[in-house]
């Protein structure tokens, strides 16, 4: 039973999210679906052996995390352990990259290619780990932006519009600036 993958679906929120860890660490998060019942199936698809149980001391400080992000309160992530043994080392050198982007601050997928030694058209690759970080939240792929500061995209429940709703929650906003002088309404 101890190397069992176990999950576990709890509410915050934002919502339903899911979480599914072994002994070496969270091997997969899942970001909010709508109801419990969806989060379930949907955390489910990618871990099918996984099955309910009592989380380790790990899995409890990273859902209260969790539950702190969704209401708005800084979190840090960097200290839960994760499993990414199904991922390349090039993967795996991204969503290290990427923990270090803090709270409320965002890069791009250029700028971590050129933090990994990478040319610009490694940009794409690291879009493509970002679409399949297992971990979302946890590893912060919402954090990371298309060039010029462009929301680009997200692969979890809500697509972009989800990804604008986590940076609201970290005071990143984009909606244009208010105009610097008022109109006279003529």
């Amino acid at each position: 039973m101890a190397d069992t993958t176990g999950y576990l679906i709890f509410e915050t929120e934002g919502g339903f999210c899911g979480i599914a860890w072994n002994g070496a660490g969270v091997a997969r998060f899942q970001l909010p679906g709508g109801d419990a019942a969806t989060t379930r199936r949907l955390l489910l698809r990618r871990m099918p052996d996984a099955v309910p149980r009592e989380p380790p001391d790990f899995v409890v400080a990273a859902v209260e995390a969790v539950r702190r992000y969704f209401a708005g309160e800084p979190a840090d992530f960097s200290a839960v352990p994760l499993d990414l043994s199904g991922q390349d080392d090039f993967f795996r050198a991204v969503y290290d990259a990427a923990r270090k982007v803090p709270w409320g601050r965002t890069t791009t997928y250029g700028a971590l290619a050129r933090e990994l030694g990478a040319g610009p058209e490694a940009a794409r690759d690291v879009g493509q780990a970002m679409a399949k970080n297992p971990v979302a939240l946890i590893i912060p792929c919402h954090r990371v932006l298309a060039a010029g500061g462009k929301v680009g995209g997200f692969s979890a429940p809500g697509g972009t519009t989800s990804k604008l709703r986590m940076l609201a929650l970290e005071g990143i906003s984009f909606e244009p600036p208010p105009p610097a002088q008022q109109s006279f309404g003529f």
